[in-house]
């Protein structure tokens, strides 16, 4: 672990271990994650999607959720591969990818990506060729599993962003205050967004981002920001059970406006001049699996 939190800290600093940065300007490759799972995270990361694609935006998901990803599910949608079958069988990328609602693509990452440090260097090669026709959006979300791990924390230091999904709820809070303890631990960022699912009123939002980025901004190096809350609606259950988004649903929802809301604050905060695309971000998590 400590040869890994160096590479960490070296992608932090700015160096490249991989010695190729990948950079042109393309995507914004964000990761999403919680410290629990739960929380509500993929049906964040979908509603939010579906909301800047129909904002005009090309979004694409990687569902790196390994083993337990649902993305597809959520959507209503059948992924039959995954990005094993690129890497182990030879398929193309475009043999992969899913069409979601809306224009919106989906990357399954399934569960072949649990032998990722056994890929040996012709596979990941061969993976990374085919990686150029993922270029052009403007969106990349990176879906991880929830909780501290390896693989987990090396998405977060590989991707530009970050956003940690919590609830209200003290168990929730305590275990993405321990997400961002890790982050900073191993200093692979210095800021993070928070958005808070299933709060009663705006009020609540307001006052559980307080308390966590009270003490976050004790203990820790990381700056705190909040997109904002997803209010407690009883339509997002019932759209999880249909498979059918909620804000593709026409109804009225607290809901819906709160994703427009924080599809709003995404755009507004900009873009880095240079960002990262899908080759260069696999690069440097292939290096720190390696």
């Amino acid at each position: 672990m400590m040869d890994q939190a160096s590479k960490l800290r070296e992608l932090f600093n700015g160096k490249n271990p991989v010695g190729d940065s990948g950079i042109e300007k393309s995507s914004r490759i964000i990761t999403i994650t919680s410290g629990k799972g739960g929380v509500g995270k993929s049906n964040f990361v979908v509603n939010i999607g579906l909301t800047l694609q129909k904002m005009g935006k090309k979004v694409l998901i990687f569902d790196a959720d390994i083993g337990m990803g649902n993305d597809d599910v959520l959507m209503g949608i059948i992924s039959k591969r995954s990005i094993y079958d690129i890497i182990k069988k030879d398929f193309d990328i475009e043999d992969v990818l899913v069409d979601g609602p809306m224009g919106l693509k989906l990357l399954p990452g399934g569960s072949g990506l649990m032998n990722i440090d056994d890929l040996n260097q012709i596979e990941r090669d061969r993976f990374l060729s085919k990686l150029g026709s993922l270029s052009g959006y403007d969106y990349i979300f990176i879906d991880t599993g929830a909780g501290i791990s390896r693989s987990v924390l090396s998405f977060i230091a590989c991707s530009e962003e970050l956003i940690v999904v919590t609830t209200p709820e003290p168990t929730s809070l305590t275990d993405a205050y321990s997400l961002l303890k890790a982050v900073n631990h191993y200093k692979i960022k210095d800021k993070a967004n928070l958005v808070i699912n299933r709060v009663f009123s705006e009020g609540e939002g307001t006052k559980t981002f307080k308390k966590i980025e009270k003490v976050v901004s004790s203990f820790l190096s990381i700056k705190l920001q909040t997109l904002g809350c997803i209010s407690d609606d009883k339509e997002l259950v019932k759209s999880v059970r249909m498979q059918k988004p909620l804000v593709l649903r026409s109804i009225q929802s607290e809901a819906i406006d709160d994703f427009k809301e924080i599809a709003l604050k995404l755009e507004g905060s900009g873009m880095v001049k240079e960002k990262n695309d899908m080759k260069g971000f696999f690069k440097k998590v292939f290096n720190l699996f390696s």
